[in-house]
């Protein structure tokens, strides 16, 4: 690997913005990606951590410069969906299936990157109680996994349930149980293209969890299992190639 890893931390911020809710300017002052970044930088610390809002500027601090110089994105979605632009949309799909590593979080489930990246609805259940949620590792083998605790324990959350409408990943890494009884799958990867996507759900923005040293952990495991920073950035084409092409280099 040449250089530091490059992670641009997106986030809406459009509940930091609105004060929505009131108190979310008590848990995260610098804003939810503000606080993502942080947690990063404690584990990552030769990392170059940068971040961005929707309202950022007219390309949401997304335009063609900055993701060409990025490792992986990660992406905190909720209230705006539908106020990212279409263009920016596919740009990151681009730069994803060129190798750009993608990490969404929480509610980006319904992120139009996700949705597009997936094929499917991406629905789920939910349920706002404030429950307790444990995160189980059932792939202890998997580097996102590497130093974490099972379970990890997060005193208060947003119930996410099944069924969530996702493909088979890749692989399954987490898997969330809460007080009220449901499961979740909660950590999940997918490869598209050339790009790895890590989707990863607790972070409510009611709750201090991206302060969670464990979370804070396995977001900076996606980051290095997610980067491939040496990988050339073109998206897979169709190719037209000579009978024997192979032989010819095998020559020189």
């Amino acid at each position: 690997m040449n250089g530091k890893l490059r992670i641009r931390v997106w986030n809406e911020g459009v509940h930091e913005a609105i004060n929505e809710p009131s108190h979310i300017g008590e848990i995260y002052p610098e804003g939810i990606h503000g606080a993502i970044a942080a947690g990063l930088r404690s584990y990552l610390p030769d990392a170059e951590i940068t971040t961005a809002v929707l309202a950022t500027d007219d390309e949401h601090g997304l335009d063609e410069e900055v993701l060409a110089e990025t490792d992986v994105l990660l992406w905190w979605g909720h209230m705006a969906h539908a106020e990212v632009s279409d263009a920016v949309v596919e740009r990151v799909h681009r730069h994803v299936l060129g190798g750009m590593g993608l990490i969404v979080l929480h509610s980006g489930h319904f992120a139009k990157i996700f949705t597009k990246l997936l094929g499917t609805s991406c629905s789920l259940a939910w349920r706002n109680d404030g429950e307790r949620e444990l995160v189980w590792t059932v792939k202890p083998s998997h580097p996102i996994a590497e130093g974490v605790d099972s379970p990890i324990v997060i005193p208060e959350q947003e119930m996410y349930g099944e069924l969530f409408d996702i493909p088979d990943p890749d692989d399954l890494i987490f898997i969330s149980s809460f007080a009220g009884g449901e499961v979740f799958r909660s950590g999940v990867t997918f490869t598209r293209g050339k790009g790895r996507i890590f989707y990863f759900s607790p972070g409510d923005q009611e709750y201090p969890v991206y302060h969670h040293p464990q979370i804070q952990r396995v977001l900076a495991n996606g980051v290095k299992w997610a980067a491939q920073p040496d990988l050339d950035r073109s998206v897979p084409e169709v190719t037209n190639p000579a009978r024997e092409w192979f032989q010819e280099q095998m020559h020189h």
